[in-house]
Formats: structure tokens, C-alpha cells, sequence
């Protein structure tokens, strides 16, 4: 189980700096760029911030709260990045495989909590 959550803490950390590294090739002089762009990066790198909070929960309730809170980001990730691909006509590779990233963040993310949430559910023996 820690290798897990060591794989799931680092995996989340590339994921950050890859947002990063796409932040840093957007034209940022175009205005709606930039504003799209900021909230890109405020969203990605959140997801792992997030996750190592969810990481050193107390208790199954804030765990749950703090993973959901990543599948949230992860979701508006994805949002800025179709903004930036569809309506800003933005072309970058990065774009497509960030998209995809967050996707798979997201449906690891919804399993954790409903697992955690099944797992709250038995009684305990």
C-alpha cells in the first residue's frame, strides 16, 4: 500500500511540473492566453498539493475530502486545457497528453473515495 501511495505521490508530482512546463510555452502575451494559462496552473499544480494532504489525513472524512477535492481539480484542469486547445486554437502536444493524464488521475481519484467511503460502511469485526 505505500508503494502505491509513493507511486500516486510522485505520479501526481510529474503531473504539476508537466503543467508547469506547458504553462511556460503558452503565448502568453495574448490576454485571454494568460488568463486561461494562470488558472491551468493554479488548478494542476493544486492536484498534487492536494493529494499529499489527502495523504496525511486524519481521519476516512477528511481523506475522502481532500481526494475529491484532486478529482475536482483534475476535472478543471481539464477544462483549461480544452478552453486553451478549442477556443484559443493553442497546438501543443502537451496539451492532449495532460488531458489524458488528468482523466486517469480523476478515475483513480473517484476510486479511492469510493472505496474509502465502502470501507467506513463495514462494520468493523
Amino acid at each position: 500500500m505505500a508503494d502505491r501511495k509513493q507511486e500516486l505521490k510522485h505520479r501526481t508530482k510529474v503531473f504539476a511540473g508537466k503543467i508547469v512546463r506547458c504553462y511556460v510555452k503558452l503565448p502568453l502575451s495574448r490576454s485571454e492566453v494568460f488568463v486561461l494559462g494562470k488558472q491551468l496552473l493554479r488548478s494542476g499544480t493544486s492536484v498534487a498539493a492536494n493529494y499529499r494532504e489527502a495523504s496525511r489525513a486524519r481521519s476516512a472524512a477528511e481523506f475522502i475530502a481532500k481526494i475529491e477535492t484532486c478529482t475536482q481539480e483534475a476535472d478543471e484542469t481539464q477544462l483549461w486545457l480544452e478552453l486553451l486547445r478549442d477556443d484559443c486554437d493553442i497546438d501543443l502536444p502537451e496539451i492532449s497528453a495532460l488531458w489524458t493524464e488528468a482523466d486517469e488521475l480523476i478515475a483513480i481519484f473517484v476510486t479511492m473515495a469510493k472505496k474509502t467511503k465502502e470501507n467506513q460502511k463495514r462494520p468493523e469485526s
